[in-house]
């Protein structure tokens, strides 16, 4: 849920509003950097948040009456170029582990009033740190090479969650979370276990990974299947361009047959693929949902 800050513009999510109380939360009318400032949100209008913060039995701290006079923040761009800067802090679990939000807002004020200043939604957040003067080390992993090869080796290359063939080392516990680097926190899996887990608990990938374990077996004989036939079409296509050279001729009856074999046989692959491409999908699929159920009861915002 995003409110519009009364002093600055900036459509920023429901947490930027929020207040401490002494029995319930408080919505504010402003945003937290422009509380920051030192302004005061009791002498804000905000009627959106007022509304919100009556529905849901949260104090308000702000007047009555509808938004006054213009924006510090007149440019739609410059606001959505700021926008996107607190949504990329707000979702950086490392950043906010490194960085201090009101360290981050007295940069973000610092920024605001300089008049020469621009920040590029589309930089990558790391560029628009350095742009503010912030850094944050993204590089937690420090497993180096021969411990990667001792996992490997330990697994025997096959991914620990699904059972197809993998070199990923995975961390258990995600090292943006841990910053465990042990070996008794890595673990082996495939390029796409380890995407889909990315930060998410091990206690919870594991417990959804158990769900599909029947879709985690047709994977692999989909994935075993695969890879002789890939090999055998690619041979095939090797045999047909040596016969063409030595031929010295493109079209050819024994060439057309076996340009014809191996059509047949790229139909099968194409549509084997595409089968073990669907699995591969609904099993992504289950992941992010049991991921965002998991979120969405860990959120502590209004709603």
């Amino acid at each position: 849920m995003k409110f519009q800050c009364s002093s600055c513009g900036l459509r920023l999510e429901s947490l930027h509003f929020k207040l401490p109380g002494l029995v319930n939360d408080r919505l504010a009318s402003l945003c937290d950097i422009c509380r920051q400032r030192g302004l005061d949100p009791a002498a804000y209008p905000n009627p959106v948040v007022k509304l919100f913060a009556a529905n849901l039995l949260y104090a308000f701290v702000g007047k009555d009456g509808d938004f006054e006079g213009a924006f510090t923040l007149p440019d739609k761009k410059v606001r959505r170029s700021y926008e996107a800067l607190m949504q990329d802090y707000d979702g950086n679990v490392l950043a906010k582990q490194q960085l201090p939000r009101a360290d981050f807002n007295r940069a973000v004020i610092k920024a605001e009033d300089d008049p020469g200043f621009f920040l590029p939604g589309q930089l990558p957040f790391a560029e628009k740190l350095q742009a503010l003067g912030l850094s944050v080390d993204f590089q937690l992993n420090e497993v180096d090479y021969i411990d990667r090869e001792r996992i490997r080796a330990k697994y025997k290359y096959r991914c620990q969650y699904c059972g197809r063939r993998g070199r990923s080392v995975d961390h258990k516990d995600p090292v943006s979370l841990s910053r465990d680097n042990r070996l008794d926190n890595l673990i082996l899996s495939c390029a796409e276990c380890n995407r889909i887990k990315s930060n998410m608990p091990y206690e919870l990938f594991v417990k959804l990974n158990d769900e599909v374990q029947p879709l985690n077996r047709k994977l692999v004989k989909y994935e075993n299947a695969l890879a002789p036939l890939k090999k055998e079409f690619q041979d095939r296509r090797n045999l047909l361009a040596a016969k063409v050279h030595l031929k010295g001729v493109v079209n050819d009856p024994e060439l057309a047959a076996i340009r014809q074999q191996n059509k047949r046989l790229q139909d099968a692959i194409d549509s084997l693929q595409s089968d073990y491409d669907a699995a591969r999908l609904l099993r992504e699929e289950h992941f992010k949902l049991g991921w965002k159920l998991f979120l969405l009861q860990q959120d502590k915002e209004i709603i």
